[in-house]
């Protein structure tokens, strides 16, 4: 894998398998994962492999009694803590001159929210987000502003870039070339997005990342803006999001997917059909990946994806699993 990194691959190396493929006009057929929860059984869905020790701590903070809320800040940390998990946190991989920059928000119950972007030196971003929803009347704080008040409310500052990390963003600075695109479309990282619903049925969503590798100094994608890389709303569902946050800025992603719940879309229809969205802006054949994860008030799932290789953790009905994403284009 190190001797192929490029910034076109670095991110595709990541994504594993998915399952059937289907044409454009197949999406009305591919049918929706209606299997609700048991009754004050909590559920938690997550995007992507490190989904699957996030969503083992999420659970085990419910199951204790904790909320939803609770459950998904505890689940990301998991992911923020794990060096080997380099696009969130720590280990983190860096933008252009080599600075890690993390991007969170959190949403609960209640319909507050609170959110980071630009954060440097700070391992937990979620959990400063949660601060700041909690503890202000703001919604999101940006780079110094940010830094400033969390190290204001006890968090330690600390180097994020790992030796691994560095190495790639060397390596990375080495092979540049004239005929590179900067921000290759095909690079599609793994933020995590989770969102759960706990035993009194009420829900909460989180996401967390380091945004794209390599990015240009400044960049905030999709993870931090309420509505696009999450969304809550508890009288309907939550969503989350993952991979190009520019195109899914451009739909208000997430929250077009509990919008379309609140329409009568299953969670999975609803997913897809944000999927669509985005496919037709690209007339059929975009050249990236995106997907959505969704969970509805009734505990019913879904999760779809532009293209193969998108999975997400889902911790149901007493099993968490590891399951491939519907999708649309094969490559």
């Amino acid at each position: 894998m190190e001797a192929k990194l490029t910034r076109r691959g670095f991110i595709k190396s990541a994504i594993g398998a998915g399952i059937a493929t289907c044409a454009l006009g197949d999406i009305a057929r591919l049918g929706a994962l209606t299997l609700s929860r048991g009754r004050g059984e909590p559920v938690v869905i997550s995007t992507w492999k490190h989904g699957f020790a996030a969503n083992e701590a999420a659970m085990k903070v419910m199951l204790n009694g904790g909320s939803s809320l609770d459950g998904v800040e505890s689940g990301v940390n998991v992911s923020e803590n794990d060096p080997e998990v380099m696009s969130v946190g720590y280990g983190g991989r860096p933008d252009e001159n080599g600075v890690v920059t993390l991007d969170a928000s959190i949403m609960g119950p209640d319909g507050n929210a609170g959110a980071v972007a630009f954060l440097q030196n700070i391992r937990n971003p979620v959990s400063v987000a949660r601060r700041i929803m909690e503890e202000t009347d703001h919604v999101i704080l940006v780079g110094e502003g940010a830094l400033r008040f969390a190290k204001a409310h006890g968090f330690k500052e600390e180097d994020l870039l790992t030796d691994t990390a560095r190495e790639q963003w060397l390596r990375w600075k080495q092979r540049m070339s004239d005929e590179d695109d900067w921000l290759s479309p095909k690079e599609d990282h793994d933020t995590i997005g989770m969102v759960a619903i706990d035993a009194e049925g009420n829900l909460a969503g989180a996401c967390t990342t380091s945004g794209l590798a390599f990015k240009i100094h400044g960049r905030v994608g999709d993870s931090p803006l309420i509505g696009a890389g999450m969304y809550v709303d508890n009288e309907v569902g939550a969503a989350a999001a993952t991979g190009k946050g520019e195109e899914v800025i451009k739909i208000c992603g997430s929250f077009l997917v509990v919008e379309n719940m609140r329409r009568g879309m299953s969670p999975q229809e609803a997913c897809e059909d944000a999927v669509q969205r985005i496919v037709k802006r690209h007339k059929g054949k975009p050249d990236f990946q995106d997907a959505f994860i969704a969970l509805n008030k009734d505990g019913e799932y879904g999760a779809a994806a532009i293209r193969k290789g998108f999975q997400y953790a889902l911790y149901h009905r007493g099993h968490n699993t590891l399951n491939d994403g519907k999708y649309f284009l094969e490559e």
